[in-house]
Protein backbone atom coordinates (compact mmCIF):
# COMPACT_ATOMS: atom_id res chain seq x y z
CA UNK A 1 0.00 0.00 0.00
CA UNK A 2 2.99 2.39 0.91
CA UNK A 3 4.26 1.59 -2.18
CA UNK A 4 1.51 1.78 -4.35
CA UNK A 5 1.09 5.94 -2.98
CA UNK A 6 4.41 6.74 -3.43
CA UNK A 7 4.39 5.52 -7.16
CA UNK A 8 0.85 7.47 -7.72
CA UNK A 9 2.41 10.92 -5.83
CA UNK A 10 5.55 10.10 -7.75
CA UNK A 11 3.33 9.71 -10.85
CA UNK A 12 1.24 12.74 -10.37
CA UNK A 13 4.53 15.01 -9.48
CA UNK A 14 5.85 14.17 -12.78
CA UNK A 15 2.99 15.31 -14.21
CA UNK A 16 3.26 19.53 -14.50
CA UNK A 17 6.80 20.66 -14.91
CA UNK A 18 7.58 22.65 -11.31
CA UNK A 19 7.18 26.49 -10.80
CA UNK A 20 10.41 27.87 -10.94
CA UNK A 21 10.39 30.03 -7.77
CA UNK A 22 13.51 31.31 -5.50
CA UNK A 23 14.70 28.63 -2.85
CA UNK A 24 17.84 29.07 -0.98
CA UNK A 25 19.58 25.88 -1.15
CA UNK A 26 21.80 27.15 2.17
CA UNK A 27 18.53 26.74 4.28
CA UNK A 28 16.89 23.82 4.58
CA UNK A 29 13.04 23.62 3.80
CA UNK A 30 11.17 22.76 7.12
CA UNK A 31 10.23 18.95 7.58
CA UNK A 32 6.53 18.71 7.94
CA UNK A 33 5.21 15.41 10.08
CA UNK A 34 6.83 13.00 11.97
CA UNK A 35 10.55 13.49 12.84
CA UNK A 36 13.02 11.88 10.50
CA UNK A 37 13.70 9.12 12.77
CA UNK A 38 10.48 8.05 12.83
CA UNK A 39 9.85 8.34 9.02
CA UNK A 40 10.14 5.41 6.60
CA UNK A 41 12.16 5.73 3.78
CA UNK A 42 9.03 6.23 1.14
CA UNK A 43 7.84 8.70 3.88
CA UNK A 44 11.48 10.67 3.39
CA UNK A 45 11.50 10.06 -0.04
CA UNK A 46 7.96 11.56 -0.58
CA UNK A 47 8.69 14.51 1.51
CA UNK A 48 12.16 15.51 0.00
CA UNK A 49 9.95 15.16 -3.16
CA UNK A 50 7.57 17.62 -2.41
CA UNK A 51 10.27 20.16 -1.38
CA UNK A 52 12.04 19.47 -4.57
CA UNK A 53 8.90 20.22 -6.54
CA UNK A 54 9.52 24.11 -4.96
CA UNK A 55 12.75 24.64 -6.14
CA UNK A 56 13.87 26.21 -9.50
CA UNK A 57 16.37 25.01 -12.20
CA UNK A 58 19.62 25.94 -10.22
CA UNK A 59 18.44 24.43 -7.18
CA UNK A 60 17.46 20.97 -8.19
CA UNK A 61 21.40 21.45 -10.12
CA UNK A 62 22.99 21.98 -6.63
CA UNK A 63 20.80 19.54 -4.78
CA UNK A 64 21.23 16.61 -6.98
CA UNK A 65 25.22 17.79 -6.47
CA UNK A 66 24.44 17.61 -2.92
CA UNK A 67 23.16 14.52 -2.74
CA UNK A 68 25.91 12.65 -5.56
CA UNK A 69 28.43 13.57 -2.85
CA UNK A 70 26.75 10.93 -0.51
CA UNK A 71 27.41 7.31 -1.39
CA UNK A 72 24.43 5.98 -0.10
CA UNK A 73 21.42 4.34 -1.54
CA UNK A 74 18.94 7.23 0.05
CA UNK A 75 21.09 9.58 -1.13
CA UNK A 76 21.92 8.58 -4.99
CA UNK A 77 17.89 8.28 -5.10
CA UNK A 78 17.17 11.60 -3.46
CA UNK A 79 19.92 12.94 -6.55
CA UNK A 80 18.01 10.96 -8.83
CA UNK A 81 14.59 12.52 -7.93
CA UNK A 82 16.31 16.06 -8.20
CA UNK A 83 17.79 15.64 -11.76
CA UNK A 84 14.40 14.03 -13.08
CA UNK A 85 12.87 17.17 -12.00
CA UNK A 86 15.59 19.68 -14.00
CA UNK A 87 14.91 19.77 -17.58
CA UNK A 88 18.98 20.24 -18.13
CA UNK A 89 19.41 16.48 -16.88
CA UNK A 90 20.73 13.72 -19.10
CA UNK A 91 19.36 10.50 -18.30
CA UNK A 92 22.65 8.56 -18.48
CA UNK A 93 23.82 10.38 -14.98
CA UNK A 94 20.23 9.47 -13.46
CA UNK A 95 20.53 5.89 -14.67
CA UNK A 96 23.91 5.77 -13.58
CA UNK A 97 23.03 7.16 -9.70
CA UNK A 98 19.96 4.45 -9.68
CA UNK A 99 20.82 1.44 -10.98
CA UNK A 100 23.64 0.13 -8.68
CA UNK A 101 20.43 0.50 -5.93
CA UNK A 102 17.96 -1.29 -8.06
CA UNK A 103 20.49 -4.54 -8.66
CA UNK A 104 22.02 -4.77 -4.93
CA UNK A 105 19.86 -7.24 -3.07
CA UNK A 106 19.98 -6.04 0.52
CA UNK A 107 18.63 -2.30 -0.29
CA UNK A 108 15.02 -1.33 1.97
CA UNK A 109 12.31 -2.31 -0.67
CA UNK A 110 10.94 1.12 -0.45
CA UNK A 111 14.46 2.39 -1.63
CA UNK A 112 14.54 -0.16 -4.19
CA UNK A 113 10.83 0.48 -5.38
CA UNK A 114 11.60 4.06 -5.97
CA UNK A 115 14.82 4.02 -7.61
CA UNK A 116 13.17 1.31 -9.99
CA UNK A 117 10.43 3.80 -10.91
CA UNK A 118 13.14 6.59 -11.32
CA UNK A 119 14.78 4.37 -13.59
CA UNK A 120 11.83 3.33 -15.31
CA UNK A 121 11.24 6.73 -16.21
CA UNK A 122 14.74 8.11 -17.24
CA UNK A 123 14.66 4.92 -19.91
CA UNK A 124 11.46 5.82 -21.24
CA UNK A 125 12.68 9.44 -21.18
CA UNK A 126 16.01 8.54 -22.79
CA UNK A 127 13.81 6.24 -25.54
CA UNK A 128 11.59 9.03 -26.11
CA UNK A 129 14.10 12.03 -26.91
CA UNK A 130 15.64 9.06 -28.85
CA UNK A 131 12.63 8.91 -30.89
CA UNK A 132 11.74 12.53 -31.02
CA UNK A 133 15.71 12.73 -32.78
CA UNK A 134 14.53 9.80 -35.49
CA UNK A 135 11.50 11.98 -36.16
CA UNK A 136 12.96 15.09 -36.64
CA UNK A 137 15.74 13.21 -39.29
CA UNK A 138 12.88 11.65 -40.50
CA UNK A 139 11.10 15.17 -41.24
CA UNK A 140 14.16 16.91 -42.05
CA UNK A 141 14.52 13.83 -45.16
CA UNK A 142 10.93 14.38 -46.00
CA UNK A 143 11.15 18.26 -46.37
CA UNK A 144 13.87 17.35 -48.68
CA UNK A 145 12.27 14.59 -50.66
CA UNK A 146 9.29 17.29 -50.71
CA UNK A 147 11.24 20.17 -51.91
CA UNK A 148 13.34 17.67 -54.74
CA UNK A 149 9.78 16.69 -55.76
CA UNK A 150 8.86 20.42 -55.69
CA UNK A 151 12.02 21.80 -57.99
CA UNK A 152 10.83 18.70 -60.36
CA UNK A 153 7.67 19.38 -61.27
CA UNK A 154 8.74 23.44 -61.39
CA UNK A 155 11.52 21.78 -64.49
CA UNK A 156 8.87 19.32 -65.95
CA UNK A 157 6.40 22.54 -66.33
CA UNK A 158 8.73 24.79 -67.83
CA UNK A 159 9.96 21.95 -70.22
CA UNK A 160 5.75 21.65 -70.68
CA UNK A 161 5.81 25.06 -71.45
CA UNK A 162 8.11 25.17 -73.73
CA UNK A 163 6.56 22.27 -75.78
CA UNK A 164 3.23 23.93 -75.43
CA UNK A 165 4.73 27.68 -76.75
CA UNK A 166 6.92 25.02 -79.90
CA UNK A 167 3.99 23.57 -80.75
CA UNK A 168 1.84 27.01 -81.03
CA UNK A 169 4.52 28.21 -83.19
CA UNK A 170 4.27 25.33 -85.48
CA UNK A 171 0.94 25.58 -85.99
CA UNK A 172 1.21 29.58 -86.25
CA UNK A 173 3.79 28.75 -89.31
CA UNK A 174 1.59 26.14 -90.30
CA UNK A 175 -1.45 28.46 -90.82
CA UNK A 176 0.80 31.36 -92.62
CA UNK A 177 2.27 28.84 -94.81
CA UNK A 178 -1.26 27.86 -96.30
Amino acid sequence: MRIASMLALLALAACAAPEPTAVSTSTPAPSVGPSPATQSHAEDLLAYLGRLRTMNESALGAEAARMKRDASDVARVKGALAMTLSSQSDEGDILELVDPVTRRPNVDRDVRAMATLVHAMATERRRLKQRVAATAGELREERRATESQKQRAEALQQKLDALTELERSLAQREAQSR
